[in-house]
């Protein structure tokens, strides 16, 4: 009985809280100058807001003329000395927190600077959305009866003089976790924060099989792995027979395309899936649909959001656009200012407005992985859909994957080369080949077109990568768990050479 009131007293909240995210769904542009106006106006004294005087700011079009785009190697020494204690640089106050980046996209760490603001106002609210949305989109839940299984990553001392830490974001979330959300998640912070990644998961799975889940959290490829290892301790078939009350799974991080049906199959019955997007430097989307495969752009979470449309892309040098001047279906890089004290940062994500009333997106990929040697084009929204289409057609089910090119010798063209991890092979890897090669011709006309008679590119070639090659991989790099990802799509052989070395 008392399950069942905290069931309806949280999910009342829940629900009451909805009410003020239609306001921005209503009125976004005029939620996101004010959020413009706000961040402003609070690092007015900073050395930034100094700088570029931010206090006589007071448009975006002033604001976009007067500050130039950054990457992070532009800001990386300012955020060293935020690292080193001081105080006032880019936003207000000391700031103990960092997330470290998987760097996928470059080998070197980014650190990323986690106000407090920032966790209370975009982090925690983001989550708090996350649970409304799911209250409003399913007035039976039961959620709150049981427990959130969170899977995140660890956290280590930056500094001991000033008491700062590193990690990945979601670990940062988890240590600042107010104690009602404690009290509700499993397992302990001792366990999901323990930083090796083999021995938490074993003790994440021993732990949690003993209690009632509700709820799963975390990065589809760990999560399956940790699904697996329950599985393989509790001898039972399905999750759903460890843990019959379980109803969501909120994912993040990676397309989850790939992973669906083997959490169908893992699972054992149908439940719910709600996408989030909480990367590194905020967090920017929840699904806000039952229908799957876009999410609302949170406008009100302390971050400013510019747009460069991507066949106008050229680095910080680029022209940005604001949220009121996007269109349908336009692939758009990201440019955000946020109460971090990132100002106009290029975080090399790429997005896909599906509708603008109210403002829904499609992760596309990165400015930086995509396959371009030979005027193709692919980016990853290719790639997954193509391998999806083709994966229903026969079964087959993939674990893991990356691509890279094979470069043109003399009078050989150049070709595609896929590393594919096969949960279910495909029955003739020929075939498979085919037919993922037409479908991708049938979804990008340049890919299509540079593939014509082979004159430039010439018939995809896959290589069936061992059981657990990825994951050994990814544990030699010490890069196991957290927001650490296998990169899809590479311009360079970089990625490719290293994991055909442990083949």
């Amino acid at each position: 009985m008392k399950l069942d009131l905290v069931n309806s007293f949280l999910s009342w909240r829940m629900k009451k809280r909805y009410h003020q995210l239609e306001l921005f769904m209503k009125y976004p542009i005029e939620v996101q100058a004010e959020v413009l106006q706000n961040l402003l106006s609070t690092a007015a004294n900073t050395e930034w807001g100094k700088r570029y005087d931010f206090a006589s700011i007071s448009s975006d079009e002033e604001f976009r003329n007067r500050l130039p785009l950054h990457q992070y190697e532009d800001i990386e020494k300012e955020v060293d000395r935020i690292r080193e204690g001081k105080s006032n640089i880019m936003w207000p106050g000391e700031i103990r927190w960092f997330a470290k980046s998987s760097g996928t996209t470059n080998s070197k760490s980014k650190f990323l600077p986690v106000s407090e603001e920032h966790i209370e106002d975009c982090h925690f609210k983001g989550g708090k959305d996350l649970l409304s949305i799911y209250c409003s989109l399913y007035p039976e839940t039961t959620i709150f009866s049981g427990m959130n299984l969170r899977l995140g990553g660890s956290t280590f001392k930056d500094n001991e003089d000033i008491n700062s830490y590193y990690g990945d974001v979601s670990a940062i979330i988890i240590e600042n976790l107010p104690f009602w959300v404690e009290m509700r998640s499993t397992p302990s912070n001792k366990i999901s924060l323990m930083s090796e990644w083999e021995a938490k998961i074993e003790a994440m799975s021993t732990t949690s099989m003993r209690e009632d889940v509700t709820s799963l959290a975390g990065v589809p490829s760990w999560m399956m792995v940790l699904l697996e290892r329950v599985l393989a301790i509790s001898g039972k078939k399905h999750i759903i027979d460890v843990w019959p009350n379980l109803e969501l799974y909120m994912h993040g991080g990676v397309s989850f395309e790939p992973y669906r049906a083997q959490f169908e199959e893992l699972i054992g019955k149908e439940i719910n899936y709600l996408e989030t997007y909480n990367a590194s430097e905020g967090f920017f989307g929840i699904q806000d649909l039952k229908k799957e495969g876009e999410m609302l752009l949170m406008l009100d979470y302390g971050i400013y959001y510019e747009f460069i449309p991507m066949n106008q892309y050229d680095g910080t040098q680029s022209k940005t656009i604001g949220l009121e001047d996007v269109e349908l279906n336009t692939n758009y890089a990201v440019v955000i200012s946020t109460n971090a004290g990132l100002w106009r940062y290029l975080i090399g994500d790429t997005i896909r407005f599906t509708s603008i009333k109210p403002y829904r997106f499609h992760i596309t990929g990165r400015t930086k992985h995509f396959i371009n040697v030979f005027g193709e084009e692919l980016i990853i929204e290719n790639a997954e859909k193509a391998l999806s289409d083709v994966c229903k057609r026969d079964g087959t089910r993939i674990h893991e994957y990356t691509v890279a090119p094979i470069f043109m010798k003399r009078k050989e063209s150049g070709a595609h080369q896929w590393l594919i991890e096969f949960d279910r092979a495909p029955d003739d890897l020929k075939q498979f080949g085919e037919a993922l090669d037409q479908r991708l011709c049938e979804l990008n006309s340049d890919y299509e077109a540079k593939r014509h008679k082979g004159m430039a590119l010439g018939p995809l070639e896959i290589i069936e990568a061992r059981k657990g090659l990825f994951y050994d991989w990814l544990k030699q790099k010490g890069k196991l768990g957290g927001q650490n990802k296998v990169p899809r799509l590479s311009n360079s052989r970089e990625y490719m050479d290293d994991l055909l070395k442990l083949q």
